[in-house]
């Protein structure tokens, strides 16, 4: 008899458990709108919404990289990275590139970087507007 009424109890709080969770408060997020530095998260409930605005760091746009000559180039961290024709910029300091170098643009700096292996050459601030 008291095998039965503890199966049964043990039955009956299985049964009870899920309609007590159920009977919480429930709360998603709902990502209302993304752009490139922030996304605005709203969480939602039965009266309950916060907005909440979560701002990114992205350091490839707004951290200008300082090139010094030695250094090895990455492109990944130039910004506005393209290679450039120098006799476009010979006013500005620009010269022809000796043989397995090339000039390319990261920000409005024009940098002179080896094909081979990377490594910075010159670098003249300002050259490009």
């Amino acid at each position: 008899m008291f095998k039965k009424l503890m199966l049964a109890g043990v039955a009956a709080s299985m049964v009870a458990a899920p309609t007590m969770a159920s009977a919480a408060p429930q709360q998603y997020r709902e990502i209302v709108r993304q752009g490139p530095n922030r996304t605005v998260v709203v969480q939602r409930g039965p009266g309950y919404r916060e907005k909440t605005v979560i701002r990114h760091n992205d350091n490839r746009r707004f951290n200008a990289r300082h090139w010094q000559r030695g250094q090895r180039f990455d492109r990944r961290y130039a910004t506005n990275y393209r290679q450039i024709d120098y006799r476009a910029y010979r006013n500005r300091g620009v010269y022809a590139p000796p043989r397995g170098y090339q000039w390319v643009q990261s920000g409005n700096d024009a940098v002179l970087i080896a094909l081979a292996s990377g490594v910075i050459g010159a670098v003249i601030g300002g050259a490009i507007r």
